[in-house]
């Protein structure tokens, strides 16, 4: 096995070619865009820097944001003082760089979609920009809706989400993120270095484009983001439920998916970046290793356990109830009131905080959260006493 095919020139692709470009592979990158933007945050967490230094070290263009605010969907506001920064990426920015990264290893890279593969032969045959191509082995690295290998099954309606965008000629220093109710998705407002990236992403099973669009606008309007001059994007991402994550196939005799083929997105934060790099670098070390049916087991020890657990969770998150109102209704809520609680969320959005250790971690501090919080309520209340507008004043 030396040649090798990679379908589509993302994170995930481009350092599968790296890694197996470097160690001695004869690889071949197809993807009809290459370096292009995308309507995502672009946002990489503590985890993706720690992985791949280079991505915080290197002299292109990014964003280092150290300030999340978060919003309720009745208009509650936090704010989280990040200790360790979300470095943001324009997408066409990162793209380029990680194809730079796997031309200069010494993959061929080659502008042109691949819109068939076969791999029922002893060799695998692709078409590529209409003509036939063959390799050893082909990594599916073209996107959520990839349909061409029928030896797994495509990601249905309920396995994805919907993202709509616009990149807005403004600036700002904090990501935001707004919840809204009984939705399953959330809004964002990410700092790129040039313009804002914001949108929209909700379930295709359950929200339509056009409920999308109107609470995109609505959000647009309430943070007077002004978009004269600004682009709309829409693209589909995986969002999959955990029997999907459990059963689907991602590895056979001569073909792999990797990153968002393969359906690896966090469900809670939407993060894929990671999973992205990381896969596309499991299944690399697994050729490299000459045994690819190792990297399911690469990927479960990884991530992929801890985001079966999150799709487990990640319903409640969205639709359940907590002390009587929405759970990011309370989360938020909890974060202007207790110093515990906000470190905790600091340490998940940066990605240093994974989910199967944070329930044992949200009791033991559960006891230091609440009284943190009922303090912070009992100091409220003089000041609000004091402020109500029928309370007589006393005589001088």
């Amino acid at each position: 096995m030396r040649e090798i095919a990679i379908a589509g020139g993302g994170p995930s692709g481009s350092i599968c070619g790296e890694r197996l470009a470097r160690a001695g592979f004869e690889v071949t990158l197809y993807d009809e865009h290459l370096a292009w933007e995308k309507p995502c945050g672009g946002g990489l967490t503590y985890k993706a820097i720690q992985a791949y230094p280079f991505l915080l070290d290197g002299p292109h263009p990014k964003k280092l944001i150290y300030t999340v605010e978060l919003i309720s969907s009745r208009g509650h506001r936090a704010r989280l003082q990040l200790d360790r920064p979300i470095v943001i990426y324009s997408r066409a920015v990162l793209n380029g760089l990680l194809l730079d990264r796997a031309a200069a290893a010494g993959c061929q890279v080659v502008r042109s979609r691949v819109t068939q593969v076969d791999t029922t032969g002893e060799r695998v045959r692709l078409l590529a920009g209409g003509a036939e191509r063959t390799a050893d082995f082909v990594v599916l690295a073209a996107g959520a809706r990839n349909t061409l290998v029928p030896e797994t099954r495509p990601l249905r309606r309920d396995d994805l989400e919907l993202t709509l965008g616009y990149f807005v000629p403004a600036h700002a220093d904090a990501i935001q993120v707004k919840f809204l109710r009984r939705f399953e998705g959330y809004l964002w407002s990410f700092p790129r270095c040039d313009h804002l990236s914001v949108g929209i992403c909700g379930s295709m099973a359950r929200h339509t484009s056009q409920e999308l669009r109107g609470h995109l606008h609505d959000f647009l309007r309430e943070e007077h983001i002004d978009t004269a001059g600004a682009r709309l994007y829409s693209h589909v991402l995986p969002s999959p439920q955990p029997q999907t994550l459990r059963t689907r196939r991602v590895v056979g005799k001569n073909w792999a998916l990797v990153g968002d083929a393969a359906g690896w997105v966090d469900p809670i934060t939407g993060e894929g970046l990671y999973y992205a790099l990381r896969s596309g670098d499991l299944l690399g070390q697994s050729l490299a290793a000459g045994a690819p049916q190792e990297y399911p087991a690469r990927v479960r020890a990884d991530f992929s356990a801890n985001l079966e657990f999150a799709t487990r969770i990640a319903r409640r998150f969205y639709r359940g109830r907590f002390l009587g109102g929405a759970v990011a209704t309370r989360m938020i809520q909890f974060v202007g009131r207790s110093a515990t609680f906000r470190e905790l969320m600091s340490d998940l959005f940066s990605g240093a905080q994974d989910y199967r250790s944070l329930k044992r971690r949200l009791w033991v501090q559960c006891g230091v959260t609440l009284t943190e919080v009922i303090s912070s309520l009992l100091k409220l209340q003089p000041t609000l006493a004091q402020n109500s507008p029928g309370r007589a004043e006393p005589a001088p």
